[in-house]
C-alpha cells in the first residue's frame, strides 16, 4: 500500500512539473473560484438578512404578546412594559414609540439612530454591533403604535463570520475537487497527447539531424479523433515530407557533386588546352625581335584571357625594309586568338616576307628559304598585303563578321622613311628626342575584314635621330580601375610626352602606369605595346 502511495505521489509530482498541466490547473481552479465567488457574495447577504429578520420577528412577537395580553393598556404602562422587556431580553437594547399619526409617545433604553421620518427610505443593515428596524407598524398591525427597536446584533455578526468561514472552506474544497476531476479528465485527452507529440518532435529532430528514420512515433499509436488528432496527423505528414525533401536534396547534391566533378575534369582539360593555346600563340609572336644597327625595337603583350586577339609582329622585307605590325582582332578569347593567327599569317604571306626560318630537327642547324608568294610580291608594294588580307577575310569569312584594326608600317632602315597604312587602329605616335609628340599617325582606311575592295590609303613619314615610334591597342586607353574610370587617351599622352632613352623604357613606363591604374579590378582587354627608336 505504501509503495503504491509513493508511486502515485511520484506520478503526481511528475505531472505537476508539466508547465501545460500547471497552466490548465490554474486556469480551471481560478475559473471555479470566480464562479463560486459570484454565488458566495449573494449567499452571505442572504444569510445576513435572514439573521436580522429573525431578530425582528422575535422582537415583534414579544411586543405583540404585550398588546394581546393587555389590549387596553395605557401609553405610559406600555412604555413601562417595553422597558421591562428590554431588561429581560438581551437582544432588545432600546427603542422609540410613536403613534400612528407620527407623534412620539416615549422612549426606552438606548435610542435608535432611525427616526419615524426615515422609515420609508430605510434599508435594514448592520450598524456596527447594532441593528435598527421598525419591528411594529400600526398601519400593518391595525394598532395605533409604531415602534422602532434597536437590537444587539453582535451575535448576528459572529454567526455571519462563522457562516462565511464555512462557505469559504466549502468553496475551496469544491474548487479543488472539481479541478482534480477536470485535470484527471484532461490528462489522457489533452496533456498526454501533447507531451507525446513533444517527445516525437524531439525524436524527429534527432532523426533528421542524424539522417535516420525513426521506427515509429509514439503519438501516432493513439490519435484522438479531434483537433489534437489532426495536429498529430499533420505532424506525421510534415515529417514524411521533410524526410522526402531531405532525400531528394541528397540525390540532387550527389548529382550536383558528380556534375561538378565532371565539370572540374572538363575545366582542367580546358585549362590545359588553353595553356597549350597560350603557349602556341606566344610562339606566333617573334621570340626575339628583329634588331637592326642604329635601331631599337621593343614590344609587350598581356592577354586578358589565356589567349589574346591582339598581336604585334616585326619581320624583314626586301630592300632593307622592316615590317612593323600592331593589330587588334575584335573580341577576346579563343575565337579572337584563332583569327589573330590567321590575320598575322596573311599579313606575312601577302607582304612578301623576305625569308622564313627553318630548323632541321636532325642536325639542329637553321636554314632560310624564300616562299614562292614572296617571289611574286618582291617587286610590289608590301603594303598591298592589307588590301589582300581584307579581301580574303571578306570573301571567306564575311559571314562571321570578324575584323581587325591593323597598323602596318614598312620602315626603311637606311633613310628612316616609314610607309604605313592605319586600318582603323589607334593613332600611332612619334615622339622626338626632346620628349614632344611631333606626329600622330591617324587612320588611313577602315578596319580590315568588313568591306570588300576597301580602299586603304598609304601615307609616309620619317623617323629622325632620337625619334620613337610608339603604337598601342585600345586595351591601354580603355583599361578600367575598380571605380570604373578609364585610363583614357589624355592620360596616355601625358605619360608618353616625355624624353625616353630607349624603346624599352617607354614600354616599361606605360605598362607600369596602366597596371597601377587597373589595380585589383582585373584586366578587361588585351594590352599590346610596340616601340621603335632610331638611335
Amino acid at each position: 500500500m505504501l509503495t503504491k502511495l509513493k508511486r502515485g505521489l511520484k506520478l503526481l509530482k511528475t505531472k505537476l512539473k508539466s508547465r501545460l498541466s500547471q497552466k490548465v490547473i490554474l486556469c480551471i481552479f481560478g475559473a471555479i473560484l470566480v464562479i463560486e465567488g459570484l454565488i458566495f457574495f449573494p449567499s452571505v447577504q442572504w444569510r445576513e438578512q435572514e439573521l436580522l429578520s429573525h431578530l425582528k420577528e422575535v422582537s415583534a412577537g414579544k411586543i405583540m404578546g404585550i398588546l394581546t395580553t393587555y389590549p387596553n393598556i395605557s401609553e405610559a404602562e406600555f412604555i413601562d412594559c417595553l422597558s421591562f422587556l428590554k431588561l429581560s431580553d438581551s437582544y432588545i437594547r432600546g427603542g422609540l414609540v410613536y403613534l400612528s399619526s407620527g407623534q412620539l409617545v416615549g422612549t426606552f433604553g438606548e435610542l435608535p439612530q432611525l427616526s419615524i421620518s426615515q422609515v420609508d427610505d430605510y434599508r435594514p443593515k448592520l450598524n456596527g454591533s447594532f441593528y435598527d428596524d421598525v419591528v411594529w407598524s400600526g398601519t400593518r398591525m391595525m394598532t395605533k403604535y409604531t415602534i422602532i427597536v434597536r437590537h444587539d446584533a453582535s451575535n448576528v455578526r459572529a454567526k455571519l463570520i462563522d457562516y462565511v468561514i464555512k462557505i469559504l472552506g466549502l468553496v475551496v474544497l469544491m474548487s479543488l475537487f472539481l479541478t482534480v476531476i477536470v485535470w484527471i479528465a484532461l490528462e489522457p485527452l489533452v496533456i498526454m497527447p501533447i507531451l507525446r507529440l513533444r517527445h516525437d518532435l524531439l525524436i524527429a529532430g534527432e532523426a533528421i539531424l542524424r539522417d535516420q528514420k525513426p521506427l515509429d512515433f509514439y503519438s501516432a499509436s493513439s490519435q484522438p479523433q479531434d483537433e489534437l488528432g489532426d495536429v498529430i496527423s499533420a505532424f506525421n505528414r510534415m515529417f514524411c515530407q521533410i524526410t522526402k525533401a531531405v532525400s531528394d536534396r541528397k540525390q540532387a547534391e550527389a548529382s550536383l557533386k558528380l556534375s561538378l566533378e565532371r565539370e572540374e575534369i572538363s575545366s582542367q582539360a580546358l585549362n590545359r588546352e588553353l595553356k597549350k593555346g597560350h603557349s602556341m600563340q606566344r610562339n606566333f609572336l617573334p621570340r626575339e625581335l628583329l634588331q637592326k644597327p642604329g635601331w631599337e625595337i621593343a614590344a609587350f603583350m598581356s592577354p586578358a584571357c589565356h589567349v589574346a586577339g591582339d598581336f604585334y609582329d616585326v619581320f624583314e622585307l626586301p630592300n632593307n625594309n622592316v615590317a612593323l605590325v600592331i593589330a587588334d582582332v575584335c573580341g577576346k578569347g579563343v575565337a579572337a586568338a584563332l583569327y589573330m593567327g590567321l590575320f598575322r599569317s596573311l599579313i606575312r604571306i601577302f607582304s612578301g616576307q623576305k625569308c622564313l626560318e627553318k630548323t632541321s630537327y636532325i642536325s639542329g642547324k637553321k636554314s632560310y628559304y624564300l616562299p614562292k608568294v614572296a617571289d611574286s610580291l618582291a617587286d610590289n608594294n608590301p603594303l598591298k598585303a592589307v588590301s589582300l588580307t581584307n579581301d580574303y577575310m571578306t570573301k571567306n569569312h564575311g559571314e562571321q563578321f570578324i575584323f581587325a584594326t591593323i597598323f602596318f608600317g614598312v620602315l626603311n632602315i637606311e633613310i628612316g622613311r616609314l610607309n604605313y597604312i592605319n586600318g582603323g587602329h589607334e593613332p600611332v605616335l612619334i615622339i622626338d628626342s626632346e620628349g614632344n609628340i611631333k606626329e600622330s599617325l591617324e587612320s588611313t582606311g577602315t578596319v580590315v575584314g568588313i568591306l570588300t575592295d576597301a580602299n586603304f590609303k598609304i601615307e609616309h613619314t620619317y623617323l629622325n635621330s632620337g625619334d620613337i615610334l610608339f603604337g598601342y591597342t585600345d586595351g591601354v586607353t580603355e583599361a578600367r580601375a575598380s571605380n570604373g574610370k578609364f585610363f583614357n587617351r589624355e592620360r596616355l599622352l601625358e605619360v608618353v610626352n616625355n624624353s625616353f632613352t630607349s624603346a624599352e623604357e617607354i614600354l616599361e613606363t606605360v605598362k607600369a602606369k596602366v597596371l597601377a591604374h587597373i589595380g585589383e579590378a582585373g584586366q578587361f582587354d588585351d594590352i599590346t605595346l610596340l616601340a621603335v627608336k632610331r638611335k
